[in-house]
Parts: structure tokens; C-alpha cells; sequence
């Protein structure tokens, strides 16, 4: 789900202070608060409101009154609460907002159980065959069998196959997988601007380029399964036709927005630490016989694959400096919230509860040590199995990181990095680059996206080891 908290929202009727309530800071700007520097750079803000106010604390963000919770001890108050807090309002609001689309009358619990049957278990174990394919053949089809380097930007690079790979894999249509890269990639740079509504949507807008791309007349004349369930499952809801096409809009953004990014900052992680390359493709050669394609590849969550604990920990501290979801709640009664430590806060109706666990725990020094460093065995233990203790305050964490919030998979990523290292040889155009800096406004939209881009260049190798 789409995890950012500007949305428009009803504020409290007062705001005096009452007991028990976590610290409250308006700002200086009446109605808007703090909206402006939380909308710059959320993170940077987020530490500077920490360091002032401790793990809890409520700010007045364009009108709206927002609890921050950032002690990674106290995040099940909040995770496992269905009765005072809730998902569904903000939610149908943002996605109002960004892509047009109005489903207020289906129920999370019915969404989540037709996404389970089509994305999880056997099904998903059909789409990640599918998409290996996929990935296989645009490989061989960009570099059209040439030996040759080529020079392109990482991100695009990146961005560019994992995406078409997608949508090739969910919608099948080849002849239009190009144009919808292409508008995809617009509406995307501006999807923060639509969240938060300094930019609007009218009928020429880039989501109505894409609306058209994924309608009937542009898609294959028979829908993928999983496609026609949905329709299916949207009609019993009563959508009508225009609003199923923009929520496979929803679906397409919601399966490929994170895929390219993340599978640009592993990648570029690895190019940009040597000794973290060599651990990784050391791993890969074991896996692979030698002269010959990998016969599979890993697909599961960090950790899960027990013959690749270097790769899963490679990805799961890249999903620890770039990964930074919201985790967001309306408050729809009254709550105490009960912190780990003892101390309870009061929650008022009509409000909204944030977790970011970008700031903590990813990014707490407490629980990881120089946690702006990338270390590639960080989640390793000396005897190279997978490292799952952390601790904060002397006890040990439930939730040391979470870069998708709850949930979330990024075998896409490991898939098409393991691909790349296998089939290409990759380098820096500059030996001793830098990978950009973070853009500061992708803060809670998922995986960051880089300012800038990095130069490599590639070519087909002769032999895949």
C-alpha cells in the first residue's frame, strides 16, 4: 500500500493540552505547521523533532495533528491495534489523489485476501518464473547479441528492465511495454507532487496517458488471470469501467514503483565496494556451474535463502539505508498508547499515528553501529549464518528494520542483480565514483530514489559464471 500521510484531513476541533499527551510542537506558521520542512526532507526533520522531544511526539502538519512514534520496542501498540486505529480513510483519500481512483466501498480485509491468492505462495512462485524469463530475453534483445561496451546511467539501466520485465510479466503486452516505461517514469518523478497536491491532475494529465495504455483496446485481447480476477473482483464491488482501469494503474505502480530503485542501489552498492562484489560474486559461483546460465536464482525475503546468506545481507542492508516507508494510521477513538518502557500516552480521536522506521530503527546508532556506512556483512554472523539479534536500550528488538513497513518482497531485485552479475560484465565509467545523494522528497513513498545518476558501462559476456 501506498504508505504517506499527506493527505487531506479533517484536524481536531482544540488542541489544548491534556494529560498524558506526547509532547506538541505547532511550528510557526498558523494551520500550516511544520507541512513545508516535513515536505522538504521528512527525515531530516523527523531527527531534528527526536533529538528535541524524545521516540514520541505530535506535530501540526498542514493542518492535520500527526504522532510520530520512533521506538522500535513500542511499535506493536500501534502494528496491532484494528480497533482505535485504521488504514482505510487516509488510504482512500491518497489514492484519490494520486491516480483518480475511488474505491471507498472495498474492504481491506477483501483486498487483502484476492491480493493473496493472486501475488503469494504458488502464484507468486509462477510470476517469479515468468519474470526470470522475461528478464532473460530483454537482456539478450537490449544487447542484441553484441560483445561490444556500452555506456548508460545505473538507474535507467536498472529501472528500465525490472520495469518492462514487470509488465510484461503481469500484462503480457509487448508492443507497448516501451511507451508505458516511458509515462510511467513521468508520472512517477511526480507522484510526491500529487500526494501532496501542489501539482494537479486534470484530463491531459500523465495518468490518463496511462489510463489509455492499460485499457482494453491497448492490452492483449485476452487478460492475464490474475487480471480478469481483478476486474471480476472490482465489478462484484461495484466499480465501474473507467475506475478499473485506473485502479490496474494502481496495481501496476504498487508491483514495479520499488523493484528498479532498489535493484539500482544494491547494484550500485556493490560497484562502489569492491569488497562486498567480490563476496557476492564468490557466493554466485558456487551457485553456478561454470559456462552455463544460473539454473535458479534466489527469490525469497532476506535470510530465507539459506545458500546465499552474503546476497541476503548485501539486500537487507541496502534496504536499510534506502528503504524508508511511513507506516500510518487514523486514530478513530480515543487510545492510550503504552510504551515499552511503562510510560502511557493519549491518542484523540481524529488524529493520525506515524511509524518511521527509517529513522528507528534503520537509521539508530543504538542498534547499528555507524549506521550511514554500508557494511555488506552487517546482517552476517562470523559463522555466516544470518544475523537477527539487535538490541536497544539492553533488550533485544522484534523489528531491528523494516524497510516495507509490515510486509513486502524484494526478490525482483535479487533476482535481476544476480541476472546482471551473471550474464554482463558491469563497471564504473569512473573508477572510484560516488553513488548520488538521496532525493529528500521520496521520504515514505518506499524505496528513495537517487538525485542524479551514475555512469557504468556494460557489456554481454562471452560466458555467464
Amino acid at each position: 500500500s501506498v504508505c504517506v500521510f499527506f493527505s487531506v484531513c479533517r484536524c481536531t476541533s482544540s488542541m489544548l493540552r491534556r494529560r498524558n499527551e506526547p509532547p506538541l510542537d505547532k511550528g510557526h506558521i498558523p494551520w500550516l505547521g511544520h507541512a513545508l520542512e516535513f515536505g522538504k526532507d521528512a527525515a531530516k526533520f523527523l531527527a531534528r523533532m527526536k533529538e528535541k522531544h524524545g521516540d514520541i511526539f505530535t506535530v501540526r502538519v498542514a493542518g492535520m495533528y500527526l504522532t510520530v512514534l520512533l521506538d522500535p520496542h513500542s511499535f506493536d501498540s500501534v502494528l496491532n491495534d484494528v480497533g482505535s486505529l485504521e488504514v482505510g480513510n487516509s488510504r482512500n483519500k491518497l489514492l484519490e489523489q494520486i491516480f483518480g481512483l475511488q474505491l471507498n466501498g472495498i474492504k481491506d480485509s477483501d483486498e487483502r485476501s484476492w491480493m493473496e491468492k493472486h501475488f503469494h505462495a504458488v502464484s507468486l512462485t509462477k510470476l517469479c518464473s515468468k519474470m526470470k524469463t522475461n528478464m532473460q530475453n530483454l537482456l539478450k534483445d537490449d544487447f542484441n547479441g553484441n560483445k561490444n561496451w556500452r555506456q548508460d546511467g545505473l538507474f535507467n539501466l536498472c529501472y528500465s528492465l525490472l520495469f518492462r520485465a514487470g509488465y510484461l510479466t503481469l500484462f503480457g503486452s509487448e508492443g507497448n511495454a516501451s511507451a508505458v516505461y516511458k509515462e510511467f517514469r513521468k508520472f512517477d518523478d511526480r507522484l510526491t507532487k500529487l500526494a501532496r497536491k501542489s501539482l494537479k491532475r486534470g484530463k491531459t494529465s500523465l495518468s490518463s496517458k496511462l489510463w489509455d495504455l492499460l485499457s482494453p483496446k491497448c492490452l492483449e485481447s485476452t487478460p492475464k488471470p490474475w487480471q480478469q480476477d481483478y476486474i471480476d473482483f472490482l465489478k462484484k464491488e461495484g466499480v465501474d469501467a473507467e475506475m478499473q482501469t485506473r485502479a490496474l494503474l494502481l496495481q501496476l505502480w504498487t508491483t514495479q514503483c520499488n523493484a528498479g530503485p532498489a535493484a539500482f542501489w544494491l547494484l550500485g552498492f556493490l560497484l562502489t565496494h569492491p569488497e562486498a562484489m567480490e563476496a557476492v560474486k564468490s557466493e554466485l559461483k558456487h551457485l553456478t556451474p561454470q559456462d552455463s546460465p544460473p539454473k535458479s536464482a534466489p527469490l525469497q525475503e532476506p535470510g530465507a535463502h539459506p545458500t546465499t546468506p552474503v546476497f541476503d545481507s548485501v539486500l537487507s542492508e541496502t534496504l536499510r539505508l534506502t528503504a524508508a516507508v511511513m507506516i500510518n494510521r487514523d486514530v478513530v477513538q480515543d487510545k492510550s498508547v503504552c510504551m515499552a518502557d511503562g510510560r502511557q500516552y493519549f491518542l484523540r480521536k481524529g488524529d493520525k499515528v506515524c511509524l518511521f522506521p527509517f529513522l528507528s530503527p534503520q537509521m539508530n546508532e543504538e542498534i547499528h553501529e555507524q549506521p550511514q556506512m554500508f557494511k555488506y556483512d552487517r546482517f552476517l554472523n562470523e559463522d555466516m549464518t544470518v544475523k537477527r539479534t539487535f538490541y536497544k536500550d539492553g533488550r533485544q528488538l522484534k523489528h531491528y528494520s523494516m524497510p516495507w513497513g509490515a510486509g513486502g518482497n524484494m526478490g525482483k531485485s535479487l533476482l535481476f542483480v544476480s541476472l546482471v552479475l551473471t550474464h554482463l560484465d558491469v563497471e564504473l565509467c569512473e573508477p572510484g565514483a560516488r553513488l548520488p545523494p538521496v532525493d529528500p522528497g521520496r521520504y515514505g513513498f518506499g524505496m528513495l530514489k537517487p538525485h542524479g545518476d551514475v555512469q557504468v558501462r556494460c557489456r554481454l559476456r562471452t560466458t555467464q559464471h
